[in-house]
């Protein structure tokens, strides 16, 4: 897996490629829990992780409890089929922002 991290505007966008496991969550923890002291908004894109667990769900769900405790937002984008479905599957949609690309997140 790997992280590339661009600022647009006042946004932090974190470009996640690849399978988000046991194995590389914590690094897509940290990042996420950097960002977000750094920018009222941190947008995560997920349209090139074909695979997510529950390690990486709940890196997500630490990085949305970190947000609102900052009172900044947490985006995320692109999410495949199957990470949308491990989000429904999980009662988890309606607590996340969840757009289907980074021009709605950036104006939502």
């Amino acid at each position: 897996m790997q992280i590339n991290i661009r600022q647009v505007d006042n946004a932090i966008i974190l470009d996640v490629d690849g399978n988000v496991d046991l194995q590389n969550s914590p690094a897509m923890r940290k990042a996420l829990l950097e960002n977000l002291k750094l920018t009222p908004c941190v947008i995560v894109n997920l349209r090139e992780v074909p695979y997510i667990d529950s390690s990486g769900i709940a890196s997500l769900v630490e990085g949305l409890k970190r947000s609102h405790d900052l009172k900044n937002r947490l985006v995320l984008v692109g999410l495949s089929p199957m990470a949308h479905k491990v989000l429904d599957l999980t009662r988890l949609t309606p607590l996340f922002e969840i757009h289907e690309n980074e021009e709605q997140a950036l104006n939502g």
